[in-house]
Formats: structure tokens, C-alpha cells, sequence
């Protein structure tokens, strides 16, 4: 099959991650993929250039330049499929692949909800931003009626487009996410030093990392050596750096920035910690899995689903430092149970959540399609 992958950007992001991925497991079984980022082209869209892929770039343009734009391309492409990821690709996206009659048109919701807006808000400012999302919300389902599957990456997803308004349920779908597994490596040059929590990812509002670091230093006094990394760059590095100084936490929390190199990380990780206040299915989770290790997570979107199914880590409630330093201070001091819960993570992803389980999900609805 011919396949185009169609995106925001190809910027370092879960759902990014996941069609990079996405891309190369459909090359390795024998089908041709060519990647649409709208805005720009990003680490990830400069990794599937250099291993030889098609990504095309048209750049920012008002909406109606750019599916003419996208129709030209996909008429000369012919794909099967054509594959859109999140709310933006979706309504630039699908109009251009019927009309350039392409048999197969899907899109995949990657977050836990097409409608969420952040607590850090003034209730003045969450009205407006819940009013416009509510707006976005009811463009994806109009547009999703269009489409011959709508795919959400967790139950939580799913149950999400299937609750908003002219929502298509009968062709909704759920394709857990999936990665391929971390490599061990070498860590000795990180320095690590005793029981080490680890989190990777966009250092965003959204992942109240104020709390998590609150919990770190509580756990701190009755966990000898304990640490914090923090691997990812965001707006919000800077006030986290200088909270983490105010808490006298700043020689036992590391904040490492961007990095391309995450196997080291995941490799030195006692836990996996999040402290979202919202969340899909989270790459990064998926990836400390691969390795055994458990997690500690907020009770949000996929988080909490995926640590029911799996039993792979403990839950806190999102924003309560108290219950995530409990759990920390839970799994450090009690070796068995790290020990079962990693056991557990590892089964699990060799289970349900590999590259091959996600790709082999997606190209059964390819092929039912161009089938039928």
C-alpha cells in the first residue's frame, strides 16, 4: 500500500514520535509512506528525511491554500491511505484525500480529549479556551463523519469523540499506542547516585512538574540519595529550576533539557514519574516499560488506564504532591514491590504495547478499507 502520514509538525512530541515510528515499521513490512507536516520539519521530520522518506513541508498558509496544496500532492502521490494525526491534519487533510479519491481516509486522536483546558487558568480564560476547543471539537467530529475510521490511542480517547456532538461512533476504533524497546546502555558518565526517578518529555503547564518536584523533596528526607531527572526543554524550565532552588531541592534534581539520547535515561531509572494534569497514552511511559521499569503516574487520561490494565505502577490524584511522594517513598523502600510492578510493565509491553502491535493495529483498518 501507498501511505501519507499527515501532521502538525515533526517537532519532538509523543504524537510525533509515533508516526516516525509509525513510518519506518510500514517501510520494514513492504508498503511505501510519504509524511504532510504542515508547519515545520523538526528533528523527527529531519531523521525521516535522512533514512529516506518523503516528507513534504508546504509551511504556514490560510486553510484553504493549503488543502489545494495538499489535493495537488495527494493526486499525484495516488496513495491508499491517507493517515491524519490530531485535530489540525484532520480538518486540513480529509477533504483533500476524498477529493483526490483516496480509498482509505483515517485520523487518530492522540490526546485524551479533543476538549480540555488547563487548571493553571483564570476561570475567565478557561471559559474562552473551553468555548473555542468546543468549537474544534465539534469541526473534528463533522469531519470525522468523513472519514473511514476514527481511531483514539487509549479507551479514555475513544470514549471522549464518542461523547461529543455528531460524533460518527460506528466507525470509532481504539489503536493503543505502541514504541519499539529502549536499548540498555551504559549510564556510569550521568553520575547517578542513588534511587533515581526519572521523567521525559515536554517540560509544559500542562505537566505540572511543580508538583512532582514538591513530591521529590518531600520523599527526599525518608529516602536516602534520592534523585529527580528531568529530561525535556519547554517554557516552563526556568520557574522549575527556580522553585527546585526555593525548596533547597537543586543538588538532588537535574534538569537535562533536550536530548536525542534518552536510552541512557531510561537505562539509569529506577521509576518512570508523571504529574500531568492531562495525557494520552505517553510514548515515554511505553518506552520505560520496554525496560521493566514501574511508574508512578497521575490518575489522568490514558495514565490511569493503562496502570489498571497493566498493574505496572502506582496512581496519585493530579496535583497532590503529598500522595505522589507516599507512592515515591512506597517503591523505594520496598524492593519486592518495585521488583513486581517492573515485572509486570515488561509483560505488559511485550504484551500490548510494541511498534509491531500499534503498526499491525493500523493496517488491519487499511486494509478492511481498500478491501471493502
Amino acid at each position: 500500500m501507498k501511505i501519507v502520514h499527515m501532521v502538525y509538525s515533526l517537532d519532538m512530541g509523543g504524537a510525533e514520535v509515533v508516526v516516525g515510528q509509525l513510518c519506518r515499521a510500514q517501510r520494514a513490512q513492504g508498503h511505501q509512506v510519504a509524511v504532510f507536516s504542515y508547519s515545520k520539519l523538526g528533528v523527527v521530520g529531519e531523521a525521516l528525511i535522512q533514512d529516506g522518506f518523503d516528507v513534504y513541508v508546504p509551511g504556514p498558509a490560510h486553510p484553504v491554500a493549503t488543502m489545494r496544496s495538499y489535493l495537488r500532492r495527494l493526486r499525484t502521490l495516488r496513495p491508499d491511505v491517507v493517515h491524519c494525526h490530531n485535530v489540525a491534519p484532520t480538518l486540513q487533510g480529509v477533504i483533500p484525500a476524498r477529493l483526490a479519491g483516496v480509498r482509505c481516509v483515517i485520523t487518530t486522536l492522540h490526546s485524551a480529549s479533543v476538549v480540555r483546558t488547563s487548571s493553571l487558568l483564570t476561570p475567565q480564560q478557561a471559559a474562552r479556551q473551553r468555548a473555542a476547543l468546543q468549537k474544534e471539537e465539534l469541526k473534528y467530529n463533522l469531519m470525522g463523519r468523513l472519514c473511514t475510521w476514527i481511531t483514539g490511542i487509549c479507551e479514555i480517547t475513544c470514549d471522549s469523540i464518542r461523547q461529543g456532538p455528531y460524533a460518527k461512533r460506528s466507525r470509532i476504533r481504539r489503536v493503543y499506542n505502541g514504541t519499539s524497546p529502549v536499548e540498555r546502555t551504559s549510564f556510569d558518565h550521568l553520575g547517578k547516585h542513588g534511587f533515581t526517578l526519572l521523567f521525559v518529555g515536554r517540560v509544559a503547564p500542562e505537566k505540572d512538574l511543580a508538583t512532582l518536584i514538591r513530591a521529590a523533596a518531600l520523599a527526599r528526607s525518608l529516602v536516602q540519595g534520592l534523585e529527580l531527572w528531568i529530561v525535556g526543554g519547554g517554557q516552563e524550565l526556568e520557574r522549575l529550576q527556580q522553585l527546585a532552588t526555593e525548596l533547597g531541592a537543586s543538588d538532588f534534581i537535574r534538569f537535562w533539557g533536550q536530548r536525542t539520547d534518552t536510552a541512557q535515561f531510561f537505562s539509569a531509572a529506577d521509576v518512570f514519574c508523571m504529574s500531568s494534569l492531562t495525557e494520552g497514552l505517553p510514548m515515554s511511559l511505553l518506552q520505560s516499560m520496554s525496560l521493566g521499569t514501574p511508574a508512578i503516574l497521575t490518575d489522568v487520561g490514558g495514565c490511569g488506564e493503562i496502570l489498571r490494565l497493566t498493574g505496572a505502577g502506582l496512581l496519585a490524584p493530579a496535583g497532590d504532591s503529598a500522595a505522589l511522594a507516599e507512592a515515591i517513598v512506597r517503591l523505594a523502600t520496598n524492593p519486592t514491590l518495585h521488583a513486581e510492578l517492573g515485572q509486570k510493565a515488561l509483560t505488559a509491553y511485550q504484551a500490548d504495547f510494541t511498534l509491531d502491535k500499534m503498526s499491525d493495529g493500523y493496517l488491519s483498518l487499511y486494509r478492511i478499507a481498500n478491501i471493502g
